[in-house]
């Protein structure tokens, strides 16, 4: 089975920092686009940023300029480095990523359980 989970999530005051991870494990032969989504309470989940294997990013206009991702293929993590956040920021972040498992013809889309970030004076 594959596996991914977050890590990093918290509480943040607004203009401050926070880093998130997530590492994906399992029976893996090759991962392409990984990215970060985060959901709002009650909102439907939104894109946050896109990173493919060569590392090429793409971001939301909401974050592009604050968050950086970036990702480790040796150890099938993705990171996203939250920078000047706002209240705006606070929702739970969730990575996702397209895997090829072993023994497998097809790519298929995986999800972690999220990491809730709140960001509050």
């Amino acid at each position: 089975q594959v596996q991914l989970v977050e890590s990093g999530g918290g509480s943040v005051h607004p203009g401050g920092s926070l880093g998130l991870s997530c590492e994906a494990s399992g029976n893996i032969f090759n991962i392409r686009d990984m990215n970060w989504f985060r959901q709002r309470s009650g909102e439907p989940r939104q894109w946050v940023a896109k990173i493919t294997r060569p590392g090429e990013t793409t971001y939301a206009d909401s974050v592009r300029g604050r968050f950086t991702i970036s990702r480790d293929n040796d150890r099938n993590s993705v990171h996203l480095i939250m920078g000047r956040v706002t209240p705006e920021d606070t929702a739970t972040y969730f990575c996702n990523a397209r895997i090829l498992k072993l023994n497998s013809d097809y790519y298929a889309d995986y999800w972690g359980p999220g990491t809730p970030v709140t960001v509050s004076s």
